[in-house]
C-alpha cells in the first residue's frame, strides 16, 4: 500500500486510546491523526482531518457512537467506522452495523486483529472480530439480523411512545408498513413488548438528543 490509512481514535478513556495509538503508530502504513474523546469532538474536526478509518467507542458522554457514526457517513461517506467495544452482545454488534458500521471489534483482541480489521474494511470487507463473530451467529444458527435505516428510525418514533398511526403520519408511510415494521425489529431483536423497544432504545443511545431521555 503506497498510501498510509488515516486513522481517528474515538474514545473517552485516554488509557485506552492511547494504548491503540501506540500499537498502531508501530504499523508503517498507518497514520493516527488524532486521539478525540468523543463523537462531538470527531464530527467538529471531521472534515480537517478526513480520515479513512475511525476506531468508535460505543458509551461515550454527549454525543455517542452509534449517532456520530451516522453523522459521520453522512458527510463523509466513504469513511470507515470500526467500533471498538467490550460489548460482546449480539444486539449491540447488530445496531452498530445497523448504524452503517463496517466492523465490529472488542477491546479485549489481540493487538494485531485491530491491524486485521482496519485493513480488511480498507479493502471494503465487512470484520468482526473472532467474539464479535460468535455473538451473531451462535451454534444453533440463529444469529441476528441488523435493522434498516428505516426500522431504526421506526425504533425511535416507538420508543417515544408514539401509536403505530402517529408514526405512520410522522413518516409519511401506511399504518400496514409500521405495523410490519414493528414485527421485524421486535423478532430481530428478540424483544417482545413495547416498553423492551423503549429500554432497548435509551440504553443504546437512540433517544439521544430527542430529549426522551432527558
Amino acid at each position: 500500500m503506497s498510501e498510509r490509512t488515516r486513522v481517528v481514535i474515538v474514545d473517552d478513556h485516554p488509557m485506552v486510546a492511547e494504548g491503540i495509538e501506540a500499537i498502531l503508530e508501530g504499523y508503517d502504513d498507518i497514520e493516527v491523526l488524532a486521539t478525540l474523546g468523543d463523537g462531538q469532538a470527531l464530527i467538529d474536526r471531521l472534515e480537517i482531518l478526513s480520515p479513512d478509518v475511525v476506531l468508535m467507542d460505543l458509551n461515550m458522554p454527549g454525543l455517542n457512537g452509534l449517532s456520530a457514526t451516522e453523522i459521520v457517513l453522512e458527510r463523509r461517506p466513504e469513511t470507515r467506522v470500526l467500533v471498538l467495544s467490550m460489548h460482546d452482545a449480539p444486539e449491540y454488534i447488530s445496531t452498530a452495523l445497523g448504524h452503517g458500521a463496517k466492523g465490529y471489534v472488542l477491546k479485549d483482541v489481540p493487538t494485531e486483529e485491530i491491524k486485521n480489521a482496519i485493513d480488511a474494511v480498507m479493502r471494503g470487507e465487512q470484520y468482526l472480530c473472532t467474539g464479535a463473530e460468535g455473538a451473531l451467529t451462535p451454534a444453533d444458527g440463529g444469529g441476528r439480523e441488523p435493522l434498516t435505516n428505516r426500522e431504526q428510525t421506526i425504533l425511535l418514533e416507538l420508543a417515544q411512545g408514539k401509536s403505530n398511526k402517529e408514526v405512520a403520519i410522522a413518516l409519511d408511510i401506511s399504518v400496514r408498513t409500521v405495523e410490519t415494521h414493528r414485527k421485524n425489529i421486535k423478532r430481530k431483536l428478540g424483544i417482545s413488548s413495547t416498553a423492551g423497544l423503549t429500554r432497548y432504545a435509551l440504553e443504546h443511545g437512540v433517544l439521544q438528543g430527542t430529549g426522551v431521555n432527558g
